[in-house]
């Protein structure tokens, strides 16, 4: 009989040290990793893109033109009496010019008592309000920077913009200073509600992000130029959602002269009185198309010029002139009329194309204030 053979003792320690290889191996892996470990080599980036370099020359450029702008309440304590300075709110704006002006919104300043412009070097000016038109959004202030006067924004222009182009807004989203954001122009000629109950026409739809605190920034074209004054965004939250809306530099550029030499701006008018409604019934049934002058203020431009008003009477209407076109551009209704006469200044001449007692003539007009 074969007794049992028993393990060899040399079986037990490589038995043994297979299974505290085993239980230790986390531990030990880990510390080898740890005392072997160096940092990556680092992949070449390359050169930038093109679109790249552009970008940031534009942004190296425009950065010291745009200021950050903080505005000042008066609020008279209820129990003391005494009139407290509190923050109101804050927005963007950009230099306009050489002697110290600064464009931005209407409803940036709206309310406040004072202003203060911080500049991208963090230098702080007060600032003095030299003329605002709540009807286009604008507003000016002017700022004493003695002889450290920051660059201008590049003037552009905007009727020749195009669907698509690429875009750059610079501005101060929720405080947080000279932050820039790119898109395109997904829409032209749009329009929204103004603070004066009206409306702002010929704006231009972005969706390079525009939050609150970018109202009054610039908004740049790919060669740097202002195209527009980033205004307002649609936005059910409040924040960015892929629509933002800025005021055209043709407009600015119109309103602005104005605002700095007199302070305000008077829009410039036909003097006649008209209603679509009224109109359209009326020339439909006499199978004419155009806005029908129903009324003339006595003095207007309309006046001077020998427009003719719509005369009633007992069981009819004498016609008056039908404007249908104004400097060749087509007028269909009372709206497209004002959107071109709003292009204008005080003073300027335009060509009307009327519609009288049957024939068609035209009627140059020299157009006055409201």
């Amino acid at each position: 009989m074969n007794a049992t053979r028993k393990p060899l003792p040399w079986f037990w320690l490589i038995l043994g040290l297979i299974l505290l290889a085993i239980y230790f191996r986390p531990v030990v892996q880990a510390w080898l990793i740890e005392w072997t470990a160096t940092p990556r080599a680092v992949t070449a980036r390359g050169d930038l893109a093109d679109d790249e370099k552009n970008t940031i020359a534009i942004f190296k450029v425009a950065k010291p033109s745009v200021v950050y702008i903080t505005t000042i309440q008066h609020v008279r304590d209820f129990w003391t009496r005494n009139i407290m300075r509190v923050p109101k709110g804050t927005g963007s704006g950009f230099v306009w010019d050489e002697n110290g002006h600064v464009v931005t919104n209407f409803h940036v300043l709206e309310e406040a008592q004072e202003a203060k412009v911080t500049l991208s070097d963090q230098k702080s000016y007060p600032a003095a309000l030299v003329g605002a038109s709540k009807e286009h959004d604008l507003a000016v202030l002017r700022i004493d920077t003695g002889f450290d006067r920051p660059r201008p924004v590049p003037i552009g222009s905007s009727h020749d913009l195009q669907v698509g182009q690429k875009v750059l807004a610079i501005g101060n989203p929720f405080g947080l200073d000279h932050t820039l954001t790119t898109g395109v122009i997904s829409a032209l000629d749009r329009s929204i509600d103004n603070e004066a109950g009206g409306s702002i026409d010929n704006l231009i739809q972005t969706d390079a992000a525009i939050n609150p605190g970018n109202s009054g920034g610039p908004l740049l074209d790919s060669a740097g130029r202002l195209i527009g004054i980033n205004t307002a965004i649609y936005s059910p939250s409040g924040a960015y959602a892929g629509i933002g809306f800025a005021v055209p530099v043709d407009t600015v550029n119109r309103v602005v002269p104005i605002l700095i030499a007199q302070g305000q701006f008077r829009a410039p008018s036909l003097g006649i009185t008209a209603n679509d409604e009224i109109g359209r019934r009326i020339l439909e049934e006499a199978g004419i198309s155009g806005v029908l002058v129903l009324q003339i203020a006595p003095g207007s431009a309309a006046a001077k010029a020998g427009l003719r008003p719509t005369r009633l009477f007992s069981g009819g209407a004498e016609l008056g002139d039908v404007i249908q076109a104004i400097d060749n551009q087509p007028v269909a209704d009372l709206d497209t009329l004002q959107k071109i006469i709003t292009q204008h200044q005080i003073g300027d001449t335009v060509t009307l194309s009327i519609w009288r007692a049957g024939r068609r003539t035209t009627l140059p007009v020299s157009l006055t204030g409201k």
